[in-house]
């Protein structure tokens, strides 16, 4: 598959993967479910969707719901073969999380290199 087909065929699945999960899909152990990204394999076929959820239940719903999904994904979108889906929880280390322990470091008072800053009015040793 070109690779700019993929993107486009990724981007229509992110859109309707948002809209059937968080306003067609019952369950409510789903709750809100952020589409962090898809990977589609190279023939189409497989997408692994990873979703960054509250809960590990709402993973395990997601999961349990993906024929349902991939049934109204078909109905959506004019494709000759709709891909199995995967459910994946996102890597905590993405963007958002990574500023976020980033800031908890610096409110510790934390550098780069793990190192405590010495108290106001002192001078560091590497100066």
């Amino acid at each position: 598959m070109e690779a700019h087909r993929a993107e486009r065929l990724a981007g229509a699945l992110r859109e309707e993967l948002y809209e059937i999960v968080n306003f067609e899909v019952s369950d409510p152990r789903v709750g809100s479910v952020e589409i962090a990204a898809i990977e589609l394999s190279p023939d189409g076929r497989r997408a692994v969707v990873r979703v960054q959820t509250q809960t590990d239940e709402a993973l395990a719903a997601l999961i349990h719901a993906g024929a349902f999904i991939r049934h109204e994904l078909a109905e959506r979108l004019d494709l000759f073969r709709v891909p199995d889906l995967k459910f994946e929880a996102a890597s905590n280390l993405g963007p958002p999380a990574r500023i976020e322990s980033l800031l908890k470091r610096v409110k510790r008072g934390r550098g780069r290199d793990g190192a405590t800053p010495p108290p106001a009015g002192q001078k560091s040793p590497a100066e």
